[in-house]
């Protein structure tokens, strides 16, 4: 067993949020089921019904292009890509750019009338063009959700259009789990869903966006909206400002101006209430750990990375606790983990960054360890 030195430090200047319902007296949105998360830590500050499952409408349409960017990075398919649409696809209803059967259109100009308009042809033709059909997208769709953890979603098409073939449903928190995903890993799409107005097909046909916090919300920049008879109105919105994004989801509410008003609610109670605080800066000197059988007795450690949270001023305090390896046997390596630095709230693992070793250490020679046990042994006995 390596031994470790445990020093823990009281951080009484800041405090985390997550013990929600305390601080979230008397705040409520008005919608079925809400969420609100912080995107790079995937903190939550709000909740309210988060596992009810409830039909998201087209609010699916994030897992299509989560999806879709995943084929683009793994190389699958390219932003230029012709498709040519199918009967099937040009069939959809709802929202739609009317795509006629055999029309030709690059994978990009589909995406961008996914995410700015809510596509339900594009979106069908896309899934197409990458799973072959829409059944095995969907299928593909489906694995993901278990990549993810997600326990409370269920996809049969990937567009959100309401479907006789069984239950389609999934959670807010599940949603914001896979906006999260989309907006930290595919940044791109963010150029599309805060777009307002575009026109495609040669400046022809106007994409409307659906989303109306872009035109108004100070730092809102997506991501997607939802309706049908039985979802209602649904929005997950997602917003930046002063390098902290957050991620909100409403299902179920009663109109289009409350799903704005209630995502917009949400996004002022977490900007107003919360800031994103670095509390271990990456390459921060954490201190030193000796050797053993070393050329250099010692060696620095530090932090290997930046590590955040999401901090109420005045709220509970903050617990940091370092935990490193005493002593390390000869040789080490530069960047070799010698422990971690643990946060802490009310006995709750917030997060934590990897310790590594600032520099190598090489095994000292025969020669010199010799010398090091004659002088220790002499050390020992004049004690």
């Amino acid at each position: 067993m390596k031994r470790k030195l445990m020093i823990c430090f009281l951080i009484i200047t800041l405090g985390l949020f997550s013990s929600f319902p305390a601080i979230a007296a008397g705040f409520d949105v008005k919608a079925d089921s809400a969420i609100l998360i912080e995107a790079k830590t995937g903190q939550v500050l709000f909740t309210k019904n988060v596992n009810r499952e409830l039909p998201p409408a087209s609010m699916t349409k994030i897992m299509t292009l989560l999806l879709s960017m995943e084929a683009i990075d793994s190389g699958q398919i390219t932003l230029d890509d012709t498709v040519i649409t199918s009967e099937f696809a040009s069939s959809m209803g709802g929202s739609q750019i009317y795509l006629a059967p055999k029309e030709k259109m690059d994978v990009e100009t589909l995406l961008k009338s996914i995410a700015i308009a809510s596509a339900n042809d594009a979106c069908v033709a896309i899934s197409e063009y990458i799973g072959g059909t829409e059944g095995s997208f969907v299928e593909m769709m489906n694995q993901k959700v278990k990549e993810l953890g997600l326990e409370h979603t269920n996809f049969k098409n990937s567009t959100g259009l309401p479907t006789d073939s069984g239950k389609h449903y999934s959670s807010a928190k599940d949603m914001a789990i896979m906006a999260r995903e989309l907006v930290n890993n595919h940044p791109k799409v963010l150029e599309w869903t805060n777009i307002w107005i575009d026109k495609i097909r040669d400046g022809e046909f106007t994409l409307y966006n659906t989303n109306g916090l872009i035109d108004y919300y100070p730092g809102a920049d997506g991501l997607k909206t939802g309706w049908t008879d039985e979802a209602g109105y649904c929005l997950t919105a997602t917003a930046n400002r002063d390098d902290m994004r957050l991620i909100s989801v409403v299902m179920k509410t009663d109109s289009k101006e409350a799903r704005i008003e209630e995502s917009a609610k949400l996004l002022s109670y977490g900007f107003s209430r919360f800031t994103l605080e670095r509390m271990v800066k990456k390459g921060e000197d954490i201190g030193k750990v000796q050797v053993k059988e070393g050329k250099k007795l010692e060696v620095g450690v530090e932090a290997a990375a930046d590590l955040q949270t999401v901090v109420q001023a005045g709220g509970n305090e903050i617990e940091r606790k370092i935990e490193i390896d005493k002593v390390v046997k000869a040789p080490v390596k530069k960047g070799q983990i010698l422990g971690e630095v643990v946060l802490i709230q009310s006995e709750k693992r917030l997060g934590s960054v990897k310790l590594v070793a600032k520099e190598s250490v090489e095994r000292a020679g025969i020669l010199t360890r010799l010398i090091r046990m004659i002088k220790e042994f002499l050390l020992s006995f004049f004690k």
